[in-house]
């Protein structure tokens, strides 16, 4: 069985139960009809998948709409690999306090979780949600994608299409309620994640004939999935929609709006008008959920790399206005284009870094309370551009990387709660700085491929060359 959802999944055959016969003459039953032409093997999967799995922790930020700022799991990371490797991580998250931690429940790590209708198999999940509580994260689980009896496919073990076509396939309709049963057994298995997100970036929710999101579909299987939630437990927080917050050049017409743009470009109109429909008809949101880059749909950086984070505050202050105030979450949100095979590997580790401390300040600034860093390791090799700490597929990976200082660091000083405050900055400073700050730290970044002299605060410091520097109050 395939550990990171590619080529992984289950059965769908199921035994009506037969009394007076003994378990061995059972599972002979079993293996025949699993040979039967057509048939499917039910091999790993379990009837009992709402049973609460080993010792759930004691939530943190539960009955809270945020968790803060961390990072979301992937293909590849620290739960497997050599033990010293995922110990170095454990330790290493346990010992800043513990991050948040997004999984989805199919996919990105993640093996399908029902492989067939009533049989389970979250083993690969399990595992994900036992390394967010060794390293005392606060789990919270987004609710992708489908298994492939529920959007036209097959079932059974070693059945499921792991292709991103087929991965990136929504429910039928018709099965929006089996969706959101599985999202109601998840929740039942792991009592301790408070926090659910419903879907990913519409992934299957596009409208063909009109050119323009799906959002009705959307919309219902959201609200399907909201009310499932609630009834396990009110006090379980969900939000969505986890749109792609798409933007166009400030010259294009063609999906441009006229109302949300600036120097970075435009929003895409019908990002929002999907946005406006799922906020008028859902059952109801503890936060909002929304992802997206500070460039446009064609890699524009504009005006440049660092003003174009300005974007992240628009399309925030836009959110927050449209929801009355609702908790905002950036599920995903990317400040480097990436390459032809979606890797960011164009600039310097210390440029990576200004720059995505400026997008997280923007985000900040535009009201958002929590969000998740995409691309915690690779699967192997020295390189690892971006990364939180080095591959743990070797006894000495799972080093601190500096993206991981970035991180960690902006959880503990700006977490949901913090107080913030302006500072005074140099007014010869002020175009070449991005600063926030609370009553206790001050962050800056210098975005300049220089040394500078700077002055932020009432205290005089040398930055180096794209620097990000962290002041004591």
């Amino acid at each position: 069985m395939g550990r990171h959802g590619w080529n992984s999944g289950a059965g769908r055959w199921r035994l009506t139960a037969l009394l007076g016969v003994g378990a061995a003459l059972a599972a002979l039953v079993v293996a025949l009809l699993n040979a039967l032409p057509g048939g499917a093997s039910t091999e790993g999967t379990t009837r009992d998948g709402g049973r609460a799995h080993g010792t759930p922790a004691t939530p943190r930020d539960a009955g809270e709409p945020y968790v803060g700022w961390g990072f979301t799991h992937t293909r590849f990371s620290a739960d497997e690999g050599s033990a010293a490797a995922t110990g170095r991580v454990e330790r290493l998250l346990s010992q800043g306090g513990g991050l948040p931690q997004n999984q989805a429940i199919m996919g990105w790590g993640a093996d399908n979780p029902e492989p067939v209708k009533g049989r389970y198999d979250f083993a690969a999940l399990d595992r994900r949600v036992d390394f967010v509580r060794a390293s005392g994260g606060v789990p919270v689980i987004t609710l992708c994608c489908a298994p492939d009896w529920m959007k036209g496919g097959r079932a059974g073990a070693g059945n499921t299409d792991w292709s991103q076509a087929a991965l990136e396939t929504a429910p039928t309709p018709g099965h929006y309620g089996d969706f959101a049963a599985l999202a109601a057994t998840v929740a039942e298995r792991y009592p301790d994640v408070s926090h659910f997100i419903v879907w990913n970036e519409f992934k299957g929710f596009w409208n063909d004939a009109e050119g323009r999101w799906d959002y009705e579909g959307y919309t219902e299987l959201y609200n399907q999935v909201y009310r499932a939630l609630k009834r396990v437990n009110p006090r379980i927080m969900v939000g969505g929609p986890y749109l792609v917050m798409d933007s166009v050049g400030p010259r294009q017409k063609d999906d441009a709006s006229a109302s949300l743009r600036g120097p970075w470009g435009a929003m895409d109109q019908r990002v929002l008008d999907a946005f406006t429909y799922w906020n008028t008809h859902k059952a109801g949101a503890d936060f909002v959920v929304v992802d997206g880059s500070s460039y446009t749909k064609d890699d524009e950086l504009l005006p440049d790399e660092f003003a174009a984070t300005d974007k992240l505050t628009a399309v925030g202050r836009w959110v927050r206005r449209q929801t009355h105030g609702l908790p905002l979450w950036w599920a995903e949100y990317y400040v480097e284009p990436a390459d032809g095979h979606d890797d960011r590997k164009g600039w310097t580790e210390q440029h990576r870094v200004a720059v995505q401390a400026a997008g997280m300040i923007a985000m900040v600034r535009g009201g958002a309370s929590s969000g998740f860093y995409w691309n915690p390791e690779e699967e192997k090799g020295a390189g690892c551009p971006g990364c939180l700490w080095t591959p743990t597929a070797a006894a000495g990976g799972g080093q601190a990387l500096p993206m991981y200082g970035l991180v960690s660091r902006f959880g503990r000083a700006f977490g949901p709660g913090a107080g913030f405050e302006t500072v005074p900055v140099a007014p010869d400073d002020v175009p070449d700085l991005r600063v926030l700050a609370t009553d206790r730290t001050v962050l800056v970044v210098n975005t300049l491929d220089r040394t500078i002299s700077a002055q932020v605060d009432g205290k005089r410091f040398e930055m180096k060359a794209y620097e990000v520097k962290w002041l004591q109050r």
